[in-house]
């Protein structure tokens, strides 16, 4: 996944590294010999497998209308786990998470921090920011206007 590089207000070095993921999150828990109940007692790694998977996900999602999956990492250690970017300029920002409140909120925190930076003098505000998590019945929206969506959710 390439990296994003938008118009900032301050200098700071944005990386420009590629992230790299399994195209299929099943082939790093089979080479690793993990079962479900390896995972469950291992949130860390499940939740580096969960964002590979939804970085599939996004990407197929967002280029079937001619969008392009990024991602965003700054020196100052700010990092953004997907940004979508379409044809037409507009972008979302989106942190994928497990779930669970606590991650949900610094989820959105980052977002809005990653919001800040952006210098909407010299491009567009993002049309959204979303937290992807794992579980969840449904989709909504915060106060802060962070949409929290379940995975399951977004075929629909």
């Amino acid at each position: 996944m390439p990296s994003w590089n938008p118009n900032l207000r301050s200098k700071i070095a944005i990386r420009t590294s590629d992230t790299r993921y399994f195209s299929d999150p099943s082939i790093a828990t089979a080479s690793l010999g993990l079962g479900p109940s390896d995972l469950v007692n291992d949130l860390e790694t499940f939740g580096l497998l969960f964002e590979t998977l939804c970085a599939r996900d996004l990407r197929v999602y967002a280029e079937a209308p001619g969008g392009t999956v990024y991602h965003y990492r700054d020196s100052s250690g700010l990092e953004c786990d997907a940004v979508i970017h379409l044809r037409n300029g507009s972008y979302g920002l989106i942190e994928i998470k497990l779930g669970g409140d606590n991650a949900i909120e610094n989820g959105a925190k980052t977002l809005d921090a990653l919001t800040k930076k952006i210098d909407i003098t010299r491009m567009r505000a993002p049309s959204f920011k979303m937290v992807l998590t794992a579980v969840g019945p449904y989709a909504y929206i915060r106060p802060d206007g962070t949409y929290v969506v379940p995975i399951t959710t977004l075929k629909d």
